[in-house]
């Protein structure tokens, strides 16, 4: 489309229903402003607008006021207050370092609010802003990232999860008791997204484990008591033929250990293949879920292990860490996956000769950087929607995205020579490896040019490539038919390579 839109905190709405707040870049296709619309008359008004990407947050409890989130990029943001009647507004978080600032909710009362803010720490925590005194007080501060948070409309409960080494915790607060924070008693796993009930006292979960597709639990805030109220099929698998991960940390080149998650089949003697995954983002973070569809599981079942890395500019493990991709996707974090591969050829276990490679988005990208610039490594690799050329990459984004994307990555205007260094196209004569490409015909982010170029190379150089585009899809899938068909695909092509007697 022409223009984009993003509905607000929740999904817009005014607390009395007239109203509904979304943001657009119909005014500058490089800009996102604030548009309010009166739901009976159809009238719109653009009550924020500026230079900058800006989502409509929290209603105050009045209605008077809209939280509006400003984004400069992944580790630096601002929030505004706006008078929306009066189209006002006053930045509430200034700041010189970068620092995120994320609202969560309001107080009944619209006093102030709770957020998520770095600000001052490597990692999230949750604060409350005082909007009478102009303070900003932190309320819990882990030594990892609490990743989201929720209060109850009647300001009884505050609910949070916290992001331990990629498995989530959640915990809850009776905020009139004054309790102790009191954890909630749920598997091993990762929180998907939660909402409370409209009374406060119920928390509803998507849940996700390594073993299982994606549930939903129930918490009783007053009683503790958790029930799981969905049982997704799995077909007839059993437990024992499922593969739990085991987080372990491997060295890389600068002294700092990579964490990563390793699934190891059980029962399988001698040497065995395994598939190096990389996650996409590439500011984001691999965790211990149904992945893929069950790709995992499948490979695992197949005596093929995997190892799935949360390589440099990962979130979760501290804004440092997260910072050190800008400015350098093919650089430092090729590193880290050559030592990943240095790491499995010093395990017994390993067959040095079977090893695979597969990534989505920023993670294809990284499949094609390994198989070009470290081309001895592989017997296999599959890249889904990943870029291949970092400038034309550069110029096709959305336009919303290119200001972030200049500064993160680099600018194609400015910086070719440099974006070309690290591009995949540029060593594709490097490339032997087998590989299979994934596409989405109508991929906003990365465009079919970017798998169209490198394919086409390959295939004048008689490499093998397999080559599927989806004329009904964009960046990954929104189609369950095609979801399950792509990653049959990739599970087989992955097989008959590295594991011979598939074939």
């Amino acid at each position: 489309p022409d223009v984009q839109h993003f509905l607000g905190g929740s999904q817009g709405w005014s607390p009395d229903g007239t109203s509904i707040a979304y943001a657009a870049n119909d005014r500058e296709p490089t800009e996102q402003d604030v548009i309010v619309r009166d739901v009976a008359t159809g009238e719109s008004r653009r009550v924020f607008a500026g230079d900058g990407l800006y989502y409509p947050m929290d209603w105050s409890p009045d209605g008077r006021y809209l939280l509006v989130l400003q984004v400069h990029s992944n580790t630096n943001m601002d929030i505004h207050l706006l008078d929306v009647a009066a189209e006002s507004s006053r930045l509430l978080t200034e700041h010189e370092e970068d620092s995120k600032y994320f609202p969560i909710g309001w107080l009944e009362d619209g006093s102030g609010y709770y957020l998520l803010t770095d600000e001052g720490r490597e990692f999230s925590g949750l604060a409350f802003h005082d909007l009478m005194s102009g303070k900003r007080d932190l309320v819990h501060a882990p030594e990892w990232d609490i990743e989201v948070a929720a209060i109850s409309a009647d300001g009884r409960w505050l609910v949070w999860s916290e992001n331990e080494d990629g498995y989530s915790r959640v915990y809850t607060q009776n905020l009139p008791a004054r309790t102790e924070p009191e954890g909630i008693e749920l598997p091993e796993g990762v929180l998907s997204t939660m909402t409370l009930s409209h009374s406060g006292d119920k928390l509803g979960v998507l849940w996700a484990q390594p073993c299982y597709p994606t549930e939903v639990f129930i918490a009783d805030l007053t009683t503790g008591a958790v029930n799981q109220i969905t049982h997704s099929a799995l077909g007839g698998v059993v437990d024992a033929d499922l593969t739990q991960p085991e987080l372990i940390r491997y060295p890389t080149f600068d002294d700092r250990d990579i964490p990563a998650f390793l699934y190891r089949p059980d029962g399988v003697t001698g040497k065995m293949p395994v598939v190096l995954s990389i996650h996409g983002g590439p500011e984001y973070q691999e965790r211990p879920t149904y992945a893929y569809s069950g790709l995992y599981q499948y490979l695992t079942s197949r005596g093929i292990a995997v190892l799935a890395p949360n390589i440099r500019g990962s979130t979760g493990f501290g804004k440092g860490y997260q910072k050190l991709i800008h400015r350098d996707w093919g650089g430092d974090e090729l590193k880290d996956l050559d030592a990943a591969v240095k790491y499995l050829h010093g395990c017994d276990w390993v067959d040095q000769d079977r090893i695979g490679v597969y990534g989505g988005s920023f993670g294809g990208f990284a499949t094609l950087s390994c198989i070009s610039r470290l081309p001895d490594y592989w017997a296999a690799a599959v890249d889904l929607v990943g870029p291949s050329n970092l400038v034309t990459f550069a110029k096709a984004i959305p336009p919303t995205w290119r200001r972030m994307v200049a500064s993160l990555i680099g600018d194609p205007e400015t910086e070719a020579d440099f974006l070309m260094e690290r591009s995949p196209i540029t060593y594709v004569d490097q490339i032997r490896t087998p590989l299979f490409v994934i596409q989405g015909a109508n991929d906003p982010r990365v465009v079919k040019a970017e798998s169209d170029q490198i394919v086409e190379r390959l295939r004048e150089r008689g490499v093998e490539v397999r080559y599927d585009v989806y004329d009904d899809e964009g960046h990954g899938f929104t189609k369950r038919e095609n979801e399950l068909k792509a990653f049959g695909d990739i599970a087989r092509f992955l097989e008959e390579r590295l594991v011979p007697s598939a074939t």
